[in-house]
């Protein structure tokens, strides 16, 4: 099954302006990089940016999506059952977060935005997982 051409395909991960201005930087110190969501409680669950090969990515993680030109976005297999019906928006906030990730001691660091499906949005994130 293939998806219509018509349809717009849904972004399960999108980032905002700041962000892709901060990845940017990130990719030109560090080369290649992903981000992992972690699931820790309340403000620990925020997205994690790491230099490729510096966390292993295993059987029971997920690739939510890419953002900011390609750079991979993973959570676990059960935070992506928990973000099913979520737009997950990576944005940035000032302030050092006290994090592994690669942004912390720049004076900024990332986070994650939350925003529910509409019911339009959630019909075609089905009809785009039906067409793979």
């Amino acid at each position: 099954m293939t998806q219509d051409v018509n349809t717009p395909v849904i972004q399960r991960v999108v980032a905002t302006d700041a962000a892709v201005a901060r990845i940017d930087k990130l990719r030109q110190e560090h080369g290649k990089i992903f981000f992992y969501q972690s699931h820790g409680c309340c403000e620990g669950s925020m997205p994690m940016c790491f230099v490729e090969g510096e966390m292993g990515i295993n059987a029971g993680d997920v690739q939510l999506g890419s953002i900011a030109g390609g750079v991979p976005f993973y959570a676990s297999l059960g935070q992506n059952e928990y973000l099913q019906g979520l737009q997950l928006t990576i944005d940035v906030m000032p302030g050092n977060a006290g994090t592994f990730s690669l942004e912390d001691g720049c004076g900024e660091h990332f986070v994650t935005r939350l925003r529910l499906w509409t019911d339009e949005e959630a019909n075609a994130l089905q009809a785009q997982a039906a067409s793979k």
